[in-house]
């Protein structure tokens, strides 16, 4: 199972052995073996819950328990410097 995982602004620095270019998100495409929610994702990379600002699967606004599947893209944004209002004006999707 193959998930597409595309990290943007200081997040894209944080993944070791992968390198970012100029302002593009570094995409990754992530085998799946043991990833079932985003959580497990971010546990992957070593990436803390409260540094992400903003998740989405598929387009959706989505949480950590949000679940994965073969083909799904994920794109996951800081806190620190790519907030979005998204919160206030979307329904996250948990499950």
């Amino acid at each position: 199972m193959t998930i597409l995982v595309k990290f943007f602004g200081d997040l894209r620095y944080q993944i070791k052995d992968h390198e970012a270019e100029g302002m593009l998100p570094l995409n990754i495409k992530l085998e799946s073996d043991g990833i079932e929610t985003i959580s497990d994702i971010l546990e992957r990379f070593s990436i803390e819950k409260e540094t992400t600002g903003h998740i989405f699967v598929n387009a959706s606004y989505a949480g950590f328990k949000k679940k994965v599947k073969d083909g799904d893209r994920v794109g996951i944004f800081p806190r620190s410097n790519m907030s979005l209002l998204y919160k206030w004006y979307f329904t996250r999707e948990e499950e």
